[in-house]
């Protein structure tokens, strides 16, 4: 099983008439839809709110067949996240967290333990921001470091705490994990004085063993051991990219699941990365040719 830890809210994303429409979302949550509907046995650990909102974010994990055994419910409002998609269908956003469920996991709700078919962890996005959520899962990462493998998705949000603080917190997390997967936007912030191949050089130095930088409609670039793998994405039309990174994270943990090579050790001939670089592409280049976090089922993950 794949631990999915963070963030479930609610996209507002603006109609060109005016008008908004509500739909689910936060990485943490795209990432266990994702890897669920792929067909990989999935957990969300993470704040749902017992409103209308949080217990619709609830269903479709379950409908999509995420377990919530390690999620906790309460009263407060669920989080809202107000998306903004420019022409070319890429999203920015704002977020309204004060008194929300999302910040709101603590230490206390985390399982003392887990078993061992809990092979993996996923974490990031506003889990490694919002406090307490963010303490909490940084603390669950130095627990869990080298006892299973760790995924980072940074998917860097500012303007929520101070960017110093940010960095030291994530360069942490960066050292304690098994796969980094940012884009390269998120490695231009963390590392601004060298290009995105330089930068996963710089994340493998720090102890990462499979670095990979996603590149939008150029596709991806991995780096491990001593190979370094450039792949191109599928051309598709773009209806919005929401959703298209934490789909493209899934599916790399899906193939690596598939594969059998979910261990903290993680070792991969270049063959192999390429294939799963690849697989990973598919994924995203699907979810960006419908509106919102709609991630491909594996019956959808046949190139064409």
């Amino acid at each position: 099983m794949i631990v999915v830890c963070g963030e479930a809210l609610i996209d507002m994303i603006h109609n060109g008439d005016g008008t908004q429409r509500a739909a689910p979302g936060g990485g943490p949550f795209n990432t266990a839809r994702a890897l669920a509907r792929l067909g990989v046995p999935t957990a969300f650990l993470g704040r749902l709110s017992t409103d209308a909102f949080g217990r619709d974010l609830a269903g479709l994990l379950e409908d999509d067949g995420a377990d919530l055994r390690f999620a906790t419910l309460g009263p407060e409002s669920t989080t809202i996240a107000v998306a903004d998609v420019d022409s070319e269908g890429l999203a920015e956003y704002e977020f309204l967290i004060q008194g929300t469920s999302a910040p709101n996991l603590t230490p206390e709700m985390l399982p003392q333990g887990f078993d061992a078919n809990v092979s993996a962890l996923h974490l990031g996005t506003l889990g490694l921001v919002l406090e307490p959520m963010a303490s909490t899962l940084a603390g669950l990462a130095e627990r869990e470091s080298g006892r299973r493998l760790l995924m980072l998705d940074p998917n860097i949000r500012l303007g929520l705490i101070p960017e110093d603080e940010y960095r030291e917190r994530l360069r942490t997390v960066i050292a304690q994990s098994t796969i980094v997967k940012a884009s390269d936007t998120d490695v231009a912030w963390l590392y601004p004085e060298v290009d995105h191949e330089r930068a996963a050089d710089r994340l493998l130095n720090e102890g990462v063993r499979l670095a990979v930088v996603t590149l939008g409609a150029d596709g991806a670039f991995g780096a491990h051991r001593d190979f370094r793998v450039r792949v191109a994405a599928p051309q598709v039309e773009v209806v919005d990219t929401i959703g298209a990174g934490d789909a493209f994270g899934a599916a790399l943990l899906a193939w690596l699941h598939d594969q059998g090579c979910l261990n903290p050790e993680l070792s991969l001939e270049e063959d192999e990365l390429r294939a799963a670089l690849e697989f990973a592409c598919l994924a995203a280049a699907i979810t960006c040719t419908r509106a919102g976090a709609d991630p491909p089922r594996r019956s959808e993950m046949l190139p064409g």
